[in-house]
This record gives structure tokens, sequence and C-alpha cells, in this order.
């Protein structure tokens, strides 16, 4: 059940209620009885996982899947860099 956030024109009270979607909005405040309650428009909550992964593995297009592979068959993609040495280390050598 979704939750639905609401407030009192009346008295500023705020509250978050679980209702079913097919339920009507609430009109009367709890905290003052009277009828000037109203449903606030939230930014919704419903997020749903799909899969064996996250946006990056499993919902791009076919043309990034492509280009990706071929990154990683040629080894260009994740190349491994030794780190820069220092001047006095160059010396040594």
């Amino acid at each position: 059940m979704p939750t639905y956030d609401y407030e009192c024109k009346a008295c500023g009270n705020k509250l978050e209620i679980f209702q079913k979607m097919s339920d009507k909005p609430l009109k009367i405040c709890p905290a003052c009885n009277k009828e000037t309650l109203k449903r606030l428009i939230g930014t919704g909550a419903g997020i749903i996982f799909k899969g064996s992964g996250f946006y990056c593995t499993d919902y791009r297009s076919d043309s990034y899947k492509k280009s990706s592979e071929k990154d990683k068959t040629s080894g260009h993609a994740h190349e491994k860099k030794e780190p820069a040495k220092s001047s006095a280390e160059k010396k040594t050598e």
C-alpha cells in the first residue's frame, strides 16, 4: 500500500497515511476535526529493482552493450597503469 502525505489547511498538521490506491482521499483532520485536510503531491516511492544488476548492466541499449564488450576484449578500457616514479627513484635505477 502506498503512503500518502496530507496537510491540514486550518491547523497546519502534517501526516502520512497508508491507504489503498482505490481509497478516497481523507478530508477531516485528526488533530482539529475540521474538513480542511488536503492530500499533497509527493515524489513517489515506487522503486522496483529488476534483473541481476542495476541500470548500467540491465537497462542499457544494445549499441552501448556492443561497444562496451568491444572495449573489454581489446583491453584498453581497464588497463592498469603503474604509478609515476619520483625523480629520486629514477636516479637510483
